[in-house]
């Protein structure tokens, strides 16, 4: 496992039923329920701050968490639902499922992009646009990558790197099937304006031409 896993802090929640959770909700808690991994259903609480906080940062659904509930053991989970208020659409109950280390989930993983300084194209001025930042892998839950690492060494201007060029780590493989693009090394955009400027001369000359 060569990432973080950011922990996710929660509290256990006494008490089920529709009672118990508004009560959670008037303490400033969101209700929720873990389940899964051969394990008993474990009623728990979040502070309602700090979920909306995970909630807009993005990704929530497709990050692996660390959970931490005082008396019980840390385990790793993903979110599998949230429920939201229909009118003021602010969380209401959150699922939680716990992972074991061979389970298989859906990522988003940081695409690192090395040896700039080895690219002939970017050398000569060359922009490296990058398409994908992040590229979404299904990968298993004891074996995270940190990143995917692209080399830039020998590129030049107009290469392009599809997900095909990349080496995937061990069981790792796209949700996306088609091979799609991470990054290109583009033009320097003087480069860019003389070739415009030379084709609509080239243009300007042939339209002239045919008027002849």
């Amino acid at each position: 496992m060569a990432g973080q896993i950011p922990d996710l802090i929660a509290e256990a929640r006494t008490g089920t039923g529709k009672g118990a959770a508004r009560q959670a909700r008037r303490d400033g808690f969101v209700p929720g329920v873990v389940y899964g991994g051969d394990a008993d259903p474990l009623a728990i609480k979040i502070p309602f701050n700090v979920l909306l906080k995970k909630l807009k940062a993005g990704r929530f659904l497709s990050t692996l968490f660390n959970l931490k509930v005082e008396g019980e053991e840390d385990v790793r989970v993903i979110c599998r639902g949230v429920q939201r208020d229909v009118v003021k659409d602010l969380p209401t109950h959150i699922d939680l499922l716990r992972l074991r280390r061979t389970s298989k989930i859906s990522l988003f993983i940081h695409v690192d992009f090395i040896n700039e300084e080895e690219a002939p194209g970017i050398k000569k001025g060359g922009v490296l646009t990058i398409v994908r930042p992040e590229v979404e892998l299904n990968v298993t839950a004891g074996d995270i990558p940190e990143s995917i690492v692209v080399d830039l060494a020998g590129m030049n201007v107009g290469d392009i790197v599809h997900i095909s060029d990349v080496t995937l780590p061990d069981g790792a493989k796209p949700t996306v099937e088609r091979d799609f693009v991470i990054a290109n090394i583009s033009a320097p955009s003087s480069l860019r304006s003389s070739d415009d400027g030379e084709e609509d001369a080239a243009e300007a000359t042939e339209e002239a031409a045919a008027e002849e």
